[in-house]
């Protein structure tokens, strides 16, 4: 796990002096045990790498790693679950290997088998770029999923790509313009994040979607390239019990995988069904340690059934309490790390449970994320029952999702999601998951995981979003994971089946709720601290002309507007402006310049 950063200008480009460090220092939280940098000056490539050692803590590990042979240079981000059997194969292709990284499986990987066959064989999550010498190439990657962030864009008054895993990067180029996407803006007032694969806040740069890689050759990019596809057909010759004993199958294989570290893993345990799970089958192989947290002030506290849980698998158990006074003290610097913005308030929430980990020396955390988006754990999935025209029933999708009556932005979600209609066969509730899974995993909800966990120099790993366990999720009908009342039927029945979990964390119902939101309407003391920002003269409220909507909510205590006008839920868009508000400052952007 690190950062990688780097760029690919015109042959013969005399490459600036210090600023290839300049930029690995801004995401060094990603990597503080170790630092490389590889230069191509002829051909106008530099790269550099941050390294959190995982995997193999020798010297064997550093990056950028050159092949012995080929003189391709890589730098990587991620792991590569599956590294060992690959490691076996390429060897008994006549590979050597001089340390016993992943990093080392993937590059001799890609020298002997090439850029697409390797990918093929990958199960992890990654991001890379890949110099391969002999084509004069950058390729850049990210994984299926979408579980690490790749970024890039042209250099300020050059010809070439820059890239980094995170846009704090961006920010140490000279002349770099901090412009807001008011398109990626207006997404994220209504969705929380701008959806839009490519998209970013800021109009200069732009992300890498998931499965896709880029080639860089003289300075000049490609255009993106798909490498993945999601499964698109469900299969409905199988039983309930069949997809349940393939799922436990792949799903104990996959978390055996994701405990392979040689530091000390951990994992955080909510007491639902999807963080109770994994810690169930993590129970099988090793001991565990896990960690759970409550929000004082709220009604929401999971830490009983948490504590319920690992009572009954026997583990290591960690408890912390958050409060909304700590809330307050810790936004605005965590709104730092919302560098792309997006609005979950789980990056604060969840960044004191990494602290704590890496406080007690946990290097790696496993996270139950991605269960809900693959196997309809939510409740938009419920509304694929629906027996409406296609059109009123994307508008009411539209509306569960946004939390508005209508928006400028409904145009692009309907468009996204009648290619899903149309890639599915018509099938809404496999729409829905893609949707899921495609645009709010890889935009918000793992963007959360991956910021919050590598803030504080802590790996989060994802196992419910192995590519393995998505490509079966895919292939699941809706009646084999929705019951008029419950959910993810397909993991109850599994966990009841092979006797994981206690009865009651099985029947369990989801909480969802958004605390900081709450807090907008439960804590004064935070509530009017929200309000002293978002409502501060030449705030972004005014620029987007919502002062009059705010000014209602934090003066005249009003929860939404009446039909016809446009907004219908006060507390969730005031949380977004006072991040938009947050982020704007920490990144020195005025608001008459967005």
């Amino acid at each position: 796990m690190c950062g990688i950063t780097g760029w690919a200008l015109t042959p013969g480009t005399a490459l600036p002096g210090t600023l290839l460090t300049q930029l690995a220092q801004a995401i060094a939280h990603r990597g503080p045990d170790d630092c490389g940098e590889y230069r191509d000056e002829a051909a106008g490539l530099a790269l550099a790498h941050r390294r959190l050692s995982i995997i193999d803590l020798s010297p064997g590990g550093h990056q950028p790693m050159v092949h012995p042979d080929t003189g391709d240079a890589l730098v990587f981000n991620g792991e590569i679950y599956n590294f060992r059997a690959l490691r076996t194969e390429l060897i008994g292709q006549g590979c050597r290997f001089r340390s016993h990284s992943d990093t080392e499986v993937l590059l001799q990987g890609l020298a002997l088998w090439g850029l697409r066959p390797c990918l093929a064989r990958l199960r992890g999550m990654y991001a890379f770029a890949w110099w391969q010498v002999a084509s004069a190439t950058l390729h850049l990657a990210r994984d299926p999923m979408g579980i690490k962030p790749l970024y890039y864009g042209p250099p300020p008054h050059r010809a070439g790509v820059v890239f980094a895993s995170e846009i704090k990067a961006f920010l140490a180029l000279p002349g770099f313009e901090r412009r807001v996407d008011r398109r990626s803006l207006g997404q994220f007032l209504e969705f929380g994040y701008a959806f839009e694969e490519h998209g970013t806040i800021f109009a200069e740069v732009r992300k890498l979607p998931p499965g896709h890689l880029l080639r860089v050759r003289a300075g000049v990019a490609a255009g993106p390239e798909r490498f993945f596809t999601p499964e698109l057909h469900v299969d409905p010759s199988r039983t309930s019990a069949d997809w349940e004993a393939t799922l436990y199958a792949t799903l104990r294989q996959v978390v055996g995988e994701h405990l392979v570290a040689d530091v000390p893993v951990g994992l955080l345990l909510s007491g639902g069904l999807d963080s109770s799970l994994l810690a169930s089958l993590a129970a099988q192989s090793a001991p565990v340690r896990t960690f759970s947290m409550g929000f004082a002030d709220s009604a929401v506290d999971e830490r009983p059934q948490a504590r319920a849980v690992a009572r009954f698998l026997g583990t290591e158990h960690h408890e912390l309490q958050i409060t909304a006074a700590e809330l307050r003290a810790d936004l605005e610097e965590s709104a730092y790390h919302f560098d792309d913005l997006f609005a979950d308030w789980g990056t604060i929430s969840t960044g004191f449970l990494y602290r704590k980990c890496r406080d007690l020396g946990i290097k790696v955390v496993i996270v139950g994320e991605g269960a809900d988006e693959l196997f309809g754990g939510y409740w938009a999935f419920r509304l694929s029952a629906a027996q409406t025209p296609t059109d009123w029933w994307l508008f009411t999708l539209y509306r569960h999702y946004v939390g508005r009556r209508y928006g400028r932005h409904f145009g692009a979600f309907r468009t996204r999601m009648r290619d899903y209609l149309a890639a599915t066969g018509g099938d809404r509730f496999a729409a829905i998951r893609l949707f899921e899974s495609c645009e709010q995993l890889p935009n918000n909800f793992v963007m959360k995981v991956d910021k919050a966990s590598m803030a504080v120099s802590v790996e989060a790993r994802v196992p419910f979003l192995d590519q393995r366990v998505a490509e079966i999720a895919y292939r699941i009908p809706a009646r084999h994971l929705l019951s008029a009342g419950s959910d993810k039927m397909v993991l109850r029945r599994m966990a009841q089946r092979y006797r994981l979990l206690p009865e009651e964390t099985l029947g369990r119902p989801k909480y969802g709720a958004s605390i900081a939101a709450s807090w907008m309407d439960e804590s004064e003391s935070f509530r009017v601290y929200a309000r002293d920002i978002i409502l501060a003269p030449g705030a972004w409220t005014e620029t987007l002309g919502l002062r009059g909507a705010m000014s209602d909510y934090f003066l005249h205590g009003r929860r939404g507007y009446p039909f016809p006008r446009a907004i219908g839920i006060f507390s969730s868009l005031a949380w977004r402006l006072l991040l938009l508000e947050l982020w704007a400052r920490a990144y020195g952007v005025h608001a008459d310049e967005g």
